[in-house]
């Protein structure tokens, strides 16, 4: 049974997800505050499958819980769920570290495929992790980089790191364009769905911190490179 972890302090609506996805055979844990969820989500553990996660909350607010989970090394899959929904809203959850993010008020089908995809995606990673033979897992390598696509990680140089979902899947828009200029613009409506109007700001902190996995100077990228005026460029085999 998936276990599912309900942050939210409108009881009328807690309880009626409660109610709803016990029908759909998931186990419910409800809290009412930022808090409290995070004491539930310790570092290194997986206490829950997933996280229905509200923005407006006493205390803590959603977008601080993500970042601290996120700090502390814990990929549990977060899906926003507010009354929030404005552009700079959903992409600064995205920022982050959340995994998908549904506006107030939604329709349950909806909420339900939503649930279904994040859940399907970590059976997925469970299964690349464990030890029995599978399919060759989607990497891509590069220079001394290596990233997997199923599992979320980089590793370069010795190190390994754990992408979010959202990084994973701007990194792999790049890559699949892979020596051309890609704009922010393309990047906000192709990667994220959102409008072209949207503030694109976010982008560049997604950049900063996957050149910070990638590079061997950050400040002077040579995979990763800004073309100015208009976005970024992914190239796998630099001649400098």
């Amino acid at each position: 049974m998936n276990r599912i972890l309900i942050v939210e302090d409108e009881t009328h609506l807690a309880e009626g997800l409660r109610f709803n996805l016990e029908a759909e055979g998931y186990g419910v844990r409800v809290v009412d505050n930022g808090e409290e969820a995070l004491a539930l989500l310790p570092a290194g553990e997986a206490p829950f499958d997933l996280v229905v996660l509200d923005i407006m909350l006493p205390g803590i607010d959603g977008f601080s819980v993500v970042t601290e989970l996120r700090r502390r090394e814990q990929f549990v899959p977060v899906l926003i769920l507010t009354a929030r929904g404005r552009p700079e809203e959903v992409l600064r959850g995205f920022e982050c570290g959340a995994d998908d993010y549904l506006s107030k008020p939604f329709e349950l089908a909806i909420l339900l495929a939503r649930i279904r995809g994040l859940l399907r995606r970590r059976e997925w990673l469970a299964r690349a992790a464990a030890p029995e033979p599978a399919a060759p897992p989607e990497v891509y390598r590069f220079a001394d980089v290596i990233i997997d696509f199923t599992t979320l990680e980089i590793r370069a140089r010795g190190e390994k790191h754990q992408l979010t979902l959202m990084e994973a899947n701007l990194l792999r828009y790049l890559v699949q364009h892979e020596g051309r200029a890609v704009s922010r613009k393309a990047m906000i409506e192709d990667v994220w769905g959102l409008r072209e109007d949207t503030d694109t700001r976010p982008i560049d902190n997604f950049i900063v911190r996957l050149r910070r996995y990638i590079e061997r100077e950050p400040s002077r990228p040579r995979y990763l490179r800004t073309v100015r005026g208009v976005g970024y460029r992914f190239v796998a085999q630099p001649e400098d």
